[in-house]
């Protein structure tokens, strides 16, 4: 999956938009070319913003997300962006149910926390919304987990981006990342800058990690065909879903075998809690490339960053697309004929130009 949005951001002190501009889940203007979905350049709040998608397979199983306006659902409380990227595998359920709970539950949990006349976010509430989120969907598997059991192994990489009183918070559990577009000393010179943790088993930090928290099992981490997986099925270590991996009872039939881990385990192999990082925005921050593993598997961080800054805004991201597939291409790891077909994953790109 090849997907990529831009977002032109004017200020970071945002104003509440119009009630049907402040989403874009596919809707709206979008335009379909083949296995290429796309939205080249539109408003959103106080920035712009673009979209292209190349599906892979048969069934869409990426989401993205861009809210703007309201981060509570009291009309007094903080304004900001949010971007969600959330990179599905093992079927569209959980990315779909991600894309439709968590950032209610980023707004839900804020004014539970705050009064309605705060001005800010926390990493704290982000991480319950992943939270919420999570035992939210393990609750929809259980109810459905008879009649569709393939629910079970249904799971999403979620990597969030907030912008609100000029701070930005980044949350990923999974293997997304998030690239900033920072400005050198020298003026003409865009630096990339990556802000986001990944989880996936291909770290040697992330091994590390699965090993200390499970001490008592040495095949928590496999290499398998030269690719490092937890438990030799899958290579992220946090997720939101893959309940086959968080509860044991869902590991069993009528599961499929390929999904079973033949030893029984007494608590989660994978995680839900993303990793968060905080940090002011400054004049020198130009744009923020959000993207699944696939977009890095074949652009360097600097490499997506001059693409962005050596073309026009408008059509940037099928720019990236286009880049990423001719990469995987010269590779050899796909031929001419199945460009369209590459799961190079989602992308969200966001362009602060004036903070003050």
């Amino acid at each position: 999956m090849v997907s990529a949005t831009i977002l032109k951001i004017v200020s970071p002190c945002w104003k509440p938009v119009v009630e049907d501009e402040n989403s874009s889940d596919g809707e709206g203007s979008s335009q379909v070319d083949g296995l290429l979905w796309y939205r080249d350049s539109e408003h959103q709040g106080s920035g712009e913003f673009s979209m292209a998608v190349v599906q892979a397979n048969s069934q869409l199983e990426d989401h993205s997300q861009l809210e703007s306006g309201p981060l509570s659902l009291h009309e007094s409380g903080p304004q900001g962006i949010f971007v969600g990227i959330y990179d599905g595998h093992g079927g569209p359920d959980a990315a779909q149910f991600v894309n439709q709970h968590l950032f209610d539950n980023i707004k839900t949990i804020h004014d539970a926390e705050f009064t309605a006349e705060s001005d800010g976010m926390s990493a704290d509430v982000i991480t319950r919304a992943f939270l919420a989120t999570e035992e939210e969907f393990l609750f929809l598997v259980e109810q459905q987990w008879l009649r569709k059991p393939e629910i079970a192994s249904s799971g999403s990489c979620c990597l969030v981006g907030i912008i609100c009183s000029g701070m930005l918070y980044i949350a990923n559990a999974g293997d997304s990342r998030v690239v900033l577009g920072r400005l050198g000393n020298n003026v003409k010179e865009v630096k990339a800058v990556q802000l986001s943790n990944e989880h996936n088993a291909s770290i040697e930090s992330v091994r590390k990690e699965l090993q200390s928290l499970h001490p008592n099992d040495p095949q928590i981490v496999v290499l398998k065909h030269k690719v490092w997986r937890v438990k030799g099925i899958i290579q992220i270590s946090r997720s939101i879903g893959d309940a086959y991996l968080k509860k044991a009872e869902f590991n069993r039939e009528p599961l499929l075998p390929k999904f079973r881990v033949p030893e029984p385990f007494y608590k989660p192999i994978l995680k839900a809690e993303p990793t968060i990082l905080v940090q002011e925005l400054c004049s020198e921050d130009q744009f923020l490339i959000f993207a699944s593993d696939g977009l890095w598997e074949h652009l360097s961080n600097q490499e997506a960053v001059d693409i962005v800054c050596s073309y026009p805004r408008n059509g940037i991201a099928r720019k990236l697309v286009s880049a990423a597939l001719r990469e995987a291409a010269k590779k050899r790891e796909v031929r001419y004929s199945d460009l369209k077909k590459i799961d190079c994953g989602s992308q969200f790109l966001a362009r602060p130009s004036a903070f003050s």
